[in-house]
């Protein structure tokens, strides 16, 4: 899972795939660096300015790059479109140019993001996107609104995507963007940490935006890509951050952060030497990272000072669970249920009931899972949501019934699902008919 973001260095020319690579790295390393600065600098009112030339930047890699060549230094070179940029807009502005040389220093200083001068730029670079994310949270907007506006802003998320993990419409996830922005410059925040009676609050919102962009980054909605390591990596790098920060630490963090560190460390066993998808059943053990899971466990360890007991520990106690099975087989369902009967107490969601249900077929049976799943049948947010149907498929491929097996995986693809998803569920279909004609 070792990335380097110098593998495209130098001044060649390289293959639009090859840029098209080094910018989606860049954009998961630096986007939400570069707005969070921004936005300090320009203020929060600016935060769709900051957003704006940060994405004009990184399209003017993709369309010069292929031709120009990579420049040595390709962060700074982003930093320099972007600055540049703001101070063209910010120029036709009236109220600019009664403070343009204040803020021309600080856009000067603003450079020093993409240069090497690395362990100061990456303290201050981390604190001003931590404020960015708690700026996202302000008391004047809603719950979602502020999780969505973390995950466009630090998270680099689309809207398409960010209305997949929250299994809504696209257009409904746009108009929450754009009122909960409208609502920051209107309530004229200043970019600064809440204060410490609003913290705790804030700290939830923000610990779902990390949730959804691992879960993302772990399992993608759409594209060819088993897994988006960029994106995964770096919900990682900022819940650690958290975790780090004696003003943000506390058990539920560190109950997140040992949750990623267990399903991170699968990932290099989730790809077959196809390129197929892997599930955990069939999982080498051995590819698994020992390194992330003694973090896991370190993390998990940590979570368990104190009275708290979030869904965070419930879902990083079932992980752990996995993770200290020494196979498929020897896993301890009984513990694995009671952990979900718990968690549905505190998190009564669709999703952590259809997980039950799978965990309910591998202690009781098939069948009991597929009559735990009859209550998820008339669910609204599972309507459109592929992986019921492919589920209940998996169960009725255990139990024989190859063509009902096939009715449900053919239902599975009719949802909108990855491509890596859809080759796996056309495999299942078609191994259902291949043994339903035997």
């Amino acid at each position: 899972m070792k990335s380097d973001p110098d593998r495209f260095g130098g001044d060649a020319r390289r293959r639009p795939q090859q840029v098209r690579q080094l910018v989606e790295h860049l954009f998961r390393r630096q986007y939400g660096r570069m707005v969070a600065r921004l936005v300090r600098i320009l203020g929060p009112p600016q935060l769709s300015l900051a957003e704006e030339v940060v994405q004009e930047a990184l399209m003017a890699a993709l369309q010069t790059w292929p031709f120009r060549g990579v420049p040595d230094q390709p962060e700074a070179w982003l930093v320099r479109v972007a600055r540049n940029r703001a101070l063209d807009v910010l120029r036709r502005r009236e109220n600019f140019r009664r403070k343009e040389q204040e803020v021309r220093l600080q856009l000067e200083d603003f450079a020093l993001l993409g240069s090497h001068d690395s362990r100061r730029i990456e303290s201050e670079s981390w604190d001003e996107q931590l404020q960015m994310m708690f700026l996202c949270c302000r008391p004047e907007l809603p719950a979602e609104s502020s999780v969505a506006l973390i995950l466009k802003t630090v998270c680099g998320f689309g809207v398409s995507e960010i209305a997949r993990a929250f299994l809504s419409r696209p257009d409904a996830v746009a108009q929450r963007l754009v009122r909960a922005k409208r609502r920051l410059r209107e309530a004229k925040v200043r970019f600064e940490m809440p204060p410490s009676t609003q913290l705790e609050e804030r700290l939830d919102l923000v610990l779902a935006a990390l949730y959804l962009m691992f879960h993302e980054g772990y399992w993608p909605h759409q594209g060819a890509e088993v897994v988006r390591e960029e994106m995964l990596r770096e919900a990682l790098r900022l819940g650690q951050g958290l975790a780090a920060n004696p003003q943000t630490s506390s058990p539920r963090v560190c109950a997140l952060v040992a949750l990623m560190c267990f399903l991170a460390a699968r990932v290099p066993a989730r790809l077959q030497i196809s390129g197929e998808l892997q599930l955990l059943a069939d999982q080498d053990r051995q590819l698994w990272d020992r390194a992330l899971t003694a973090q896991g466990f370190s993390y998990f360890e940590r979570s368990m000072r104190g009275e708290q007991e979030s869904p965070y520990h419930l879902q990083a106690a079932i992980a752990a669970l996995h993770a200290s099975a020494p196979d498929y087989a020897s896993t301890d369902w009984p513990a694995i249920c009671r952990l979900y009967d718990r968690l549905l107490e505190v998190q009564p969601s669709a999703i952590v009931r259809l997980n039950r249900c799978v965990a309910v077929s591998f202690l009781q049976g098939p069948r009991a899972g597929l009559r735990c799943l009859e209550s998820l049948s008339d669910e609204p947010s599972l309507r459109r949501y592929h992986l019921l149907p492919a589920v209940r498929g998996a169960l009725c491929l255990q139990l024989g019934e190859w063509e009902r097996a096939a009715g449900c995986y053919r239902e599975a693809l009719a949802c909108a699902c990855s491509e890596t998803e859809r080759r796996f569920l056309e495999g299942k279909l078609a191994e259902c008919q291949g043994r339903g004609g035997a």
